[in-house]
């Protein structure tokens, strides 16, 4: 079973992926409940910790039913890693992370996230700043490399494990590539195999389905899988491959009762942790996704994204569950949503 650090955790776990605008305290609620062994915040810049930063601070928000949880930070600067890593510090993760994987252009642009992947040498220096910043165990997420060209990822392991990483997260696919095309796990299995590697590795990209979990878990031997778009409106991808894995035969689809019973939590814990008027607004971009491929949902995903308190939503999914009892979902691979542009999934 693998171990970072101290935290032990179970045989071949599954982790939930840092995802900006979507792995916020509500969304990881959902997730813990339906199976995620591992969580992450959101990305927080560390020139905002640094800043104090309204916006940054708040996703230092986690809880203790979440644990362990770990909080992922970013930024090209070693001073500025290096204070927000203190910061981190005081709020009690599980363990830190840094974002070496982010593809969008606001961060990998300015030599952050993804961007760190044209200068190894910054890399490891940014990474050994951190781990001597904190008495957290410190892990890295990160791409196959910056384009086809430079898919450094074997050097980058053995070096960030060499400064004191316990564990690295493998988005198979290069920053230029975005989410494009299938992700190579190719490179991902060559570094597990790598004798020189001793600290746990977890891919990442396009897990879709047990049946993909199971077949990816053998051909490339990871510690475990890190799971991003197919959780959203879809938490119970996590069990769904656990009891795959362990017994070869499917759970049944979560009925329509089970999907609007998870959304209500959704909206209930972030109308709690943002408040009314942001916790509704921004629960709106989920709605679609716990009720995709319902026929004729469109009405009612128009009047819920439409409403401003969480009493009429509720009445609305209430609707739903009486309008579609009954409803027999097709067991169909999990569609992953595309919230690249809104929601930049490193």
């Amino acid at each position: 079973m693998p171990r970072i650090g101290h935290i032990q955790l179970p045989d071949f776990p599954l982790l939930l992926a840092p995802m900006e605008d979507v792995s916020d305290p509500p969304f990881r609620a959902v997730c813990k409940d339906h199976g995620a062994d591992l969580m992450y915040t959101e990305f927080i810049s560390s020139e905002g910790l640094i800043r104090d930063a309204i916006k940054s601070r708040k996703k230092l928000d986690i809880f203790d039913y979440e644990k362990p949880v770990g909080i992922q930070i970013f930024g090209g600067d070693e001073e500025s890693l290096a204070l927000a890593a203190k910061i981190v510090d005081v709020t009690n993760p599980d363990l830190l992370d840094i974002n070496f994987g982010c593809p969008v252009k606001k961060v990998a642009l300015k030599g952050a996230g993804a961007g760190v992947l044209k200068d190894l040498d910054l890399m490891v220096r940014l990474t050994s700043a951190v781990v001597r910043s904190t008495s957290l165990p410190v892990t890295v997420k990160t791409r196959l490399g910056w384009d086809e060209n430079t898919k450094n990822i074997e050097e980058v392991a053995e070096r960030l494990q060499d400064v004191g990483i316990k564990a690295l997260a493998i988005h198979g696919r290069t920053r230029t590539q975005m989410y494009k095309g299938e992700a190579n796990w190719e490179l991902i299995g060559k570094v597990k195999s790598n004798p020189r590697i001793t600290i746990p590795i977890f891919g990442n990209g396009d897990i879709d389905s047990p049946e993909k979990a199971l077949e990816y878990k053998n051909r490339f031997g990871v510690d475990g899988i890190m799971i991003g778009r197919a959780a959203i409106g879809y938490p119970w991808i996590f069990n769904e491959i656990k009891h795959f894995l362990k017994t070869g035969e499917h759970l049944p689809s979560p009925t329509i009762e089970d999907r609007v019973a998870v959304c209500k939590k959704h909206l209930h814990k972030s109308y709690e942790w943002k408040g009314p008027k942001v916790g509704i607004f921004e629960m709106r971009r989920h709605y679609t996704n716990y009720l995709k491929g319902m026929p004729g949902i469109k009405d009612y995903r128009l009047k819920l994204v439409t409403l401003e308190t969480v009493e009429e939503i509720d009445e609305v999914l209430d609707e739903i569950v009486v309008k579609y009892q009954g409803y027999q979902f097709e067991k169909t691979p999990i569609e992953l949503v595309n919230y690249h542009e809104k929601c930049p999934i490193n």
